[in-house]
């Protein structure tokens, strides 16, 4: 799945890199380059790291992706991808001397609005100040700044739901950096907010990210594959799942998302391009859901589909 924004591992090594940067007129070119130069579809391998910003108020976006230098992979990227580029855009190719270059990603990325929800890092903190749906967090080791249309179309998701019924247990399945949980505890002050993910270290993230948005009590972090931990059965059954991750998993978790949400609950399913959409529907109509809504940004889709 792509990445919008820095979505790499961090390191305090300084490093000396190849940036590819492109120059295009508005911010969704911005962001189509960077979904563009962070996807991996099996070709040439993706960005290090992606960060994109305005030049100056309606001056064009720069976006720059970094590579290991040394490598032909930034230009093996740029000649796959060259058809792709917005008409007019800029492309300069250049070696980055050594430096800080994960603050410098992170300095550079802008708060991402979605919904009511507004999320940011800790360098606009002062900026934001302490709006009610305000979500600080930083790029760092696990997915999900909300600079990518997947986690933004979670977000508006769970937006139009808050002016639903409100769940009384929620999962954020696949959490990452924890974001969505802490959208959804803010949307739903009592309600028991679960957040999952296979990889320990998104975990201690989502806990760190938690705590930061004055969510710690209100949300349990697991460690766990899928639903099959003890912890995630005794915290079910959920009125609502949200998962951002890939359409084959996505897939294979239909039947057992069936039996973790009753009748009247809901799943958001983000993390697949707008062509697989209708795969995944088809895998959740025949574990009993119905499609409730479909979104589509920069084709990546959300669904939002309900439990019959």
């Amino acid at each position: 799945m792509g990445s919008v924004g820095f979505e790499a591992s961090p390191t305090d090594d300084a490093r000396t890199l190849l940036r590819l940067r492109v120059t295009v007129a508005d911010a969704d070119e911005g962001r189509l380059v960077a979904d563009l130069l962070s996807a991996d579809d099996g070709g040439a391998a993706s960005a290090l790291a992606t960060a994109f910003f305005e030049i100056e108020p309606g001056g064009g976006w720069i976006v720059d992706g970094y590579f290991d230098s040394g490598t032909t992979e930034a230009m093996d990227l740029l000649m796959r991808l060259a058809g792709g580029l917005p008409v007019g855009a800029g492309v300069t190719l250049e070696s980055v001397p050594e430096e800080n270059w994960v603050a410098i990603s992170q300095a550079a990325l802008p708060p991402v609005e979605a919904g009511r929800f507004l999320v940011h890092g800790a360098h606009d903190r002062l900026q934001v100040g302490r709006r009610r749906h305000a979500i600080e967090i930083e790029a760092g080791e696990a997915f999900g700044t909300a600079h990518h249309a997947t986690t933004q179309g979670c977000l508006e998701a769970l937006d139009r739901l808050g002016r639903k019924r409100p769940p009384r247990r929620v999962l954020d399945l696949g959490c990452g950096s924890g974001v969505l949980a802490i959208a959804a505890s803010r949307l739903w002050p009592r309600a028991r907010v679960a957040a999952s993910d296979i990889d320990p270290i998104a975990v201690d993230v989502t806990r760190s990210n938690a705590r930061l948005n004055r969510a710690g009590p209100r949300i349990r972090a697991i460690a766990a594959a899928g639903l099959d931990h003890a912890a995630l059965r005794n915290l079910g059954p959920f009125d609502l799942v949200v998962a951002n991750i890939l359409a084959g998993p996505l897939i294979m978790l239909a039947p057992r998302l069936a039996r973790a949400i009753p009748r009247g609950g809901r799943v958001v399913l983000s993390g697949l391009l707008g062509e697989q959409a209708r795969e995944v529907t088809g895998a959740y109509r025949m574990a009993g859901f119905r499609l409730e809504r479909r979104q589509i940004r920069h084709n990546w889709a959300t669904l939002v589909l309900v439990r019959g």
